[in-house]
């Protein structure tokens, strides 16, 4: 199943509404780049030459690099979060569906096609007048992982937040070190969360 953004509309003269292909092929290089550079890393230059387009017609769909973060921020969480629903739904075994989680979110994030590593890129600096809204979206889908370390049946000096912002901060630093030809994302979220049970 295609993670690709539905394409966005633009009614035309005769009008009827069809998809802004442009627009979707530019979120698509911006996920892309954003993911393999980083946010700081990447212009809205390299994005207008990457689908063949002039930099002044790019902020005819996006005034700004922040917009276009924000755009692109906003599928890869929706992106990660219905897998993670979807991986959930039929467990009901805590740890079990901890690691289930775990697996979705690690085979969202290394799936090429999708946004979720531009999810985890570098941000843009504090300053930055969006970041407000990338942490809330951040944090509406980290909901979802706290209440399923809420459910775990932890011992009473284990830390849940600590736990989970550990997981969280290993299943994204896979990204660092995963190799294709390795283990695989239900193996690997298997075994980092059997860590976190064992502790």
């Amino acid at each position: 199943m295609s993670r690709r953004p539905k394409s966005a509309t633009m009614l035309q003269p005769d009008g009827f509404a069809r998809p802004d292909n442009r627009r979707t092929l530019l979120l698509d290089e911006a996920a892309r780049l954003f993911g393999a550079r980083g946010y700081d890393s990447t212009s809205m230059r390299d994005i207008a030459t990457a689908v063949g387009m002039l930099p002044g017609s790019l902020y005819y769909h996006f005034p700004s690099k922040e917009d276009l973060l924000v755009a692109v921020y906003t599928i890869g969480m929706e992106q990660m979060l219905q897998a993670v629903l979807t991986a959930i739904a039929p467990e009901t075994e805590p740890w079990r569906r901890l690691e289930r989680a775990a697996a979705a979110h690690l085979g969202t994030l290394l799936d090429k096609s999708g946004y979720a590593a531009a999810v985890v890129a570098d941000w843009p600096s504090p300053a930055s007048s969006v970041r407000a809204e990338l942490v809330r979206q951040r944090d509406r889908y980290e909901e979802t992982f706290r209440a399923l370390v809420a459910d775990l049946p932890l011992g009473p000096h284990q830390d849940r937040q600590f736990l989970r912002l550990a997981l969280l901060g290993a299943l994204n630093w896979t990204l660092a070190w995963y190799r294709p030809d390795g283990d695989g994302p239900e193996t690997i979220a298997r075994r980092l969360v059997a860590q976190f049970r064992a502790g």
